[in-house]
């Protein structure tokens, strides 16, 4: 695995758009073979060789829970720990310098395939969303917010923003104070957004005001890694409840009581009453 994943960074650390795309394929198989079910006792030397195939009908999507007891997942957890096979760092890298390079059709492409990628590794591999508490992370997922970017880039990025959010109360703070809540408003706001990102922002914003849970520092333990090699620790304190956030986001939009009200309906008052 160490060495199709060397393969695949040294085709990211590119400037050649292909290369990049080929990294970015070999990733996804990589990717896919881990998360889907194989019918019968198929070695990990077997799925290794098959990533860059497509699934198969003898293949199923499987949930996180189920995917710690097997033994290819185990050992991609151990070495997403450390941050020499790290895949969400290099996706980070390959997002800031394909971000460099301007907005065009093949380049918006490749930002969209890094994202979704990016946001897959942050599922898989929980610990890794800590890298966004730092700011220059952060700040790299609110500039692919700019306005003038393409929607399909918006898009991707605000799936990628919940993924680095999800159960990291730490990362949230980075994000206020970074003012993304005045970057997803604007975008929301703009007369550019598509219909589209304008539903995606509203998407994201029911999912910031959700009341905030700490950080579950035996996740990494229980999907097979020791959980503190990027520094993911517990994060009990600093979380925020509905209200608070209804405050903060009150400053940048209007009628945010409204969306409080539409959450507790959907979500029901037992859940959002903290």
């Amino acid at each position: 695995m160490e060495s199709l994943l060397s393969l695949s960074f040294d085709y990211l650390s590119s400037f050649d758009g292909s290369k990049i795309r080929k990294g970015l394929r070999q990733l996804e198989g990589l990717l896919a073979q881990i998360c889907l079910s194989v019918s019968g006792k198929t070695p990990i030397s077997d799925r290794r060789r098959s990533v860059a195939t497509s699934p198969t009908k003898d293949q199923t999507p499987r949930e996180l829970s189920q995917l710690k007891d097997d033994p290819a997942f185990r050992e991609f957890f151990k070495l997403q720990e450390g941050f020499e096979w790290n895949v969400a760092i290099r996706l980070i890298s390959c997002l800031e310098r394909l971000l460099g390079k301007g907005s065009n059709g093949q380049n918006d492409l490749l930002i969209v395939s890094t994202l979704d990628l990016l946001q897959g590794i942050l599922l898989m591999h929980p610990p890794s969303r800590s890298l966004f508490a730092r700011e220059i992370y952060m700040n790299l997922l609110l500039d692919l917010l700019d306005p003038t970017l393409c929607p399909a880039i918006h898009s991707s990025t605000l799936h990628t923003l919940v993924a680095a959010l999800l159960s990291t109360p730490r990362n949230t703070r980075t994000f206020e104070t970074l003012d993304g809540l005045l970057t997803v408003t604007s975008l929301f706001k703009a007369r550019s957004a598509s219909r589209e990102v304008k539903m995606k922002c509203m998407e994201f914003l029911y999912f910031y005001l959700m009341p905030e849970t700490p950080t579950d520092v035996g996740l990494g333990r229980n999907y097979g890694g020791v959980g503190g090699g990027l520094g993911w620790d517990g994060d009990e304190e600093g979380t925020k409840g509905t209200e608070e956030k209804q405050g903060l986001l009150g400053r940048y939009l209007g009628n945010v009581g409204d969306l409080v009200e539409d959450l507790r309906e959907s979500a029901g008052v037992g859940i959002m009453g903290r």
